[in-house]
């Protein structure tokens, strides 16, 4: 017998809009050619790469030009930070202790290589909240730096003000790349505000494809590539386009960008209700990261849960019982098996935390099946 499913894991991934399958399928049923090709199949698809570039350009008021597409997010923050730190030299790199493992990795890497010579960490506070005044002293104190800060974290959903950022780095002369994965198409992006060098973007946290994304590169920015061979991209990534992922993308951006509205008023409604319900039927819980809308990803929401018997298999029991989330601990001493997220914000290793993440498709219907399914998890295991 088949579970009808929950799916609350959308800060993983999202389930792809059926609009967004219908343009696919129609290029991919109807243009073929490779668009590096100069006959007239190439120029066609050629052209629709183009249009999805002007599409995505004119959403966050960009020009073409500073529009790169990538296999996605990772690869978008991996060009930003290798590619930018090697066009101004820049030997200190600034990040928290909390971004996604794709900018963290790299920076380890390019610190391990002798490529950087200093990697700073910003405090941050136990909701996961950057301190911007220890940010400045860290710009005042080691020259031009190159600052990588995400807009919200993917595990808390707590909200930088990366507008706050861009003015702070902008006074000190830093490069600025901000990890924009969970908030694009969610947030509107206004680069000509937002003063950052560089900003990425993953398809398919917003009801688009997975394998492909963009990496916004400011116009007064100039970087090589990162991945050598044609001249694709204007000789920016070598390798033939991921056209249907292209298309894909620029039209679940566009329908982002027109619904945002009421898919925020939607969807908050939903992080609303199913964090009054946890923390009015289940006792001695608490949430991880901010939780109020001005300070919060609405589509996120990080709930840490009393010390149980075999905690590790809280979201094995959710799975059995058909609702799917994400989460973890913080690490124990001594271990290295946990979140990095939870750790940088000092969480207790002994509550296991769960990750709710929302999209236009959940119901209320759907959450009160969740609380249910949680209390009754929780009141089997929780330890006396």
């Amino acid at each position: 017998m088949k579970v009808n499913r929950i799916y609350l894991d959308n800060a993983a991934t999202t389930p792809l809009d059926p609009e967004v399958i219908s343009e696919m399928v129609n290029v991919m049923t109807n243009f073929y050619g490779n668009p590096s090709a100069i006959h007239a199949q190439g120029r066609e698809v050629r052209t629709l790469v183009e249009k999805a570039r002007k599409t995505v350009a004119s959403l966050l008021n960009a020009t073409p030009a500073e529009i790169f597409f990538t296999s996605g997010g990772t690869e978008a923050d991996n060009t930003a930070i290798r590619c930018g730190i090697a066009a101004f030299n820049i030997k200190h790199a600034i990040t928290s202790k909390i971004e996604h493992h794709a900018v963290e990795h790299t920076l380890g890497m390019l610190l391990k290589q002798g490529v950087i010579e200093k990697l700073s960490f910003v405090n941050i506070d136990t909701k996961g909240n950057i301190d911007y005044d220890h940010l400045e002293e860290l710009l005042k104190e080691n020259g031009r730096s190159f600052v990588s800060l995400m807009h919200a974290n993917n595990e808390l959903g707590t909200l930088t003000d990366i507008e706050r950022v861009g003015e702070i780095c902008e006074q000190y002369d830093a490069i600025y790349h901000c990890d924009t994965v969970q908030t694009m198409g969610h947030y509107k992006h206004d680069v000509r505000k937002l003063k950052a060098h560089f900003i990425v973007c993953s398809a398919h946290k917003l009801h688009g494809p997975k394998g492909v994304g963009f990496l916004f590169v400011n116009h007064n920015v100039k970087i090589a590539p990162m991945i050598y061979g044609g001249a694709q991209e204007r000789n920016m990534r070598g390798g033939t386009e991921n056209v249907y992922g292209i298309i894909g993308l620029a039209k679940a951006l566009e329908m982002a960008y027109s619904e945002m509205e009421s898919h925020q008023n939607h969807i908050q409604g939903l992080k609303d209700y199913l964090k009054n319900r946890l923390s009015t039927e289940i006792a001695d819980i608490s949430f991880n990261g901010e939780t109020d809308a001005d300070k919060s990803l609405y589509t996120v929401l990080n709930v840490s849960f009393p010390a149980m018997d075999m905690s590790d298999m809280l979201l094995f029991n959710l799975d059995i019982n058909g609702i799917s989330a994400s989460g973890g601990s913080a690490c124990s001493s001594g271990s290295s098996i946990g979140s990095h997220v939870l750790t940088g914000i000092h969480a207790d290793p002994n509550r296991p935390s769960v990750r709710f993440s929302f999209s236009k498709y959940n119901t209320k219907e759907e959450l009160d099946i969740v609380v249910d399914k949680v209390k009754q998890i929780v009141s089997q295991n929780v330890t006396a």
